[in-house]
């Protein structure tokens, strides 16, 4: 096995402990919900499409908060997220992400991206 795959296993493994993983689906991969979201990022690593899994969600992540980040670079005014220094890793801030959501059952009917605003605001306001 390739070391950067046990890095996946190391970063799944505390947030599959005593949870029962359904399969990913291809519904899953339209990201239309939370729920969705959340299955990708925690694909078990026996998954057939585990690392398409596991991809996506970082990928779906990272690229709304660049979009965020493009909107108000001109404006720090609109900036809806600060993080403190030293930043947290992109693996940090993501797991601290499926953490939150799976706490909150409230959201997982949401759009994805409205759940990942509703956490980073939450978690790293900027002070206005």
């Amino acid at each position: 096995m390739q070391l950067k795959h046990l890095n996946y296993l190391f970063l799944l493994t505390p947030l599959l402990s005593g949870m029962a993983q359904a399969a990913v689906t291809s519904q899953d991969f339209e990201a239309k919900t939370t729920q969705n979201l959340l299955n990708l990022c925690t694909a078990s690593p026996e998954d057939p499409q585990a690392r398409e899994a596991i991809h996506f969600c970082h990928g779906y992540l990272v690229g709304a908060f660049h979009f965020h980040q493009a909107e108000v670079a001109e404006n720090n005014e609109l900036k809806l997220v600060c993080f403190p220094e030293p930043k947290p890793s992109r693996d940090q801030a993501i797991n601290l992400f499926i953490a939150w959501a799976q706490k909150h059952p409230e959201y997982l009917n949401e759009m994805p991206v409205e759940t990942e605003f509703r956490f980073l605001t939450e978690k790293w306001p900027c002070k206005k």
